[in-house]
C-alpha cells in the first residue's frame, strides 16, 4: 500500500496486514529525482507501476540493517539504482551486489538537499536522512528507528535492544546528539504510520537526549 504522509512530496509505502518488524518505507521527490527511505519486503508490479508514475527511483538509502531486506531486488526493479550503506555495518550484507554503495564519512548528500548523517545507535553505521525542503523547507529528519518516535509523538527514544527493552546507554545517546547538532529540521519521520513529529523537531530531539541521560544515571532508590 502507498499514503500521502503531511506533504505531497514524501509518500509512505508498506504492507497490510503488517509484516516482521511492521516499518514502512519513505519515498522523497525531488526535482531532481525520487529516493526511497528504508526499505520492505514486499516489492510487486502494482508499486513499481505506481513509483513509475511518480517518477521512478534514482536512488535508495537505508537506515541500519534490519531494514535491508529486499533491497537488491528493488533496486533491480528500478534499473539498478544505486543502494546506499554505511560501510560501518557491511559485515551484515548478506547478498552483495553491484548496486549496494558503501560509503565511510560522517555524512553523504545523495541528491541535493537529501543528506545522509551517520548517527551510530543500535548499529555502528545507522543513519538517519535530512530533507532540506521538508516540512515547508523548515527541514526534515527521516529518523528511522534510530531515533524511535515515541507513541504519545512527544519525544524520541534510543534503544540498544528494542525486542529485550535494553536502553542505549549514555554515550551512544550522547555520540548521536553531537551528530546532529547544526542540522536545522522541524519534522521527524520515524519508522512508522503514526511515528511522526509534527514540529520543533530539533528542540524535541534535544529534550529527549537529556532525559535519557538523566533517568540513566539516577541512582536506584
Amino acid at each position: 500500500m502507498a499514503t500521502f504522509h503531511r506533504e505531497a512530496e514524501l509518500i509512505g509505502i508498506g504492507t497490510a496486514p503488517a509484516f516482521g518488524i511492521g516499518q514502512r518505507a519513505l519515498l522523497v521527490r525531488t526535482p531532481q529525482g525520487n529516493v526511497l527511505w528504508d526499505c520492505i519486503s514486499l516489492i510487486d508490479d502494482a508499486i513499481v507501476q505506481i513509483v513509475n508514475a511518480l517518477g521512478g527511483l534514482k536512488a535508495i538509502a537505508i537506515s541500519h540493517p534490519h531494514y535491508y531486506t529486499t533491497m537488491v531486488d528493488w533496486s533491480a526493479a528500478f534499473g539498478d539504482i544505486p543502494v546506499y550503506l554505511h560501510a560501518a555495518d557491511q559485515r551484515w550484507i548478506m547478498r552483495s551486489a553491484p548496486c549496494l554503495k558503501l560509503w565511510t564519512n560522517a555524512t553523504k548528500e545523495v541528491l541535493p538537499g537529501l543528506t545522509l548523517i551517520r548517527v551510530g545507535g543500535h548499529f555502528e553505521g545507522g543513519t538517519v536522512m535530512h530533507w532540506a525542503k521538508g516540512a515547508g523547507s523548515k527541514g526534515a529528519l527521516l529518523s528511522g528507528d534510530l531515533l524511535q518516535v515515541t507513541p504519545d509523538r512527544k519525544f524520541v527514544s534510543f534503544m540498544w535492544s528494542y525486542p529485550n527493552y535494553v536502553p542505549l546507554g549514555e554515550n551512544a545517546v550522547r555520540a548521536i546528539a553531537k551528530r546532529l547538532d547544526g542540522w536545522s529540521y522541524d519534522t521527524i519521520y520515524g519508522a512508522f504510520w503514526d511515528r511522526v513529529i509534527a514540529g520543533d523537531g530539533a528542540n524535541v530531539t534535544a529534550k529527549s537526549v537529556a532525559r535519557h541521560i538523566e533517568i540513566l544515571q539516577r541512582e536506584a532508590p
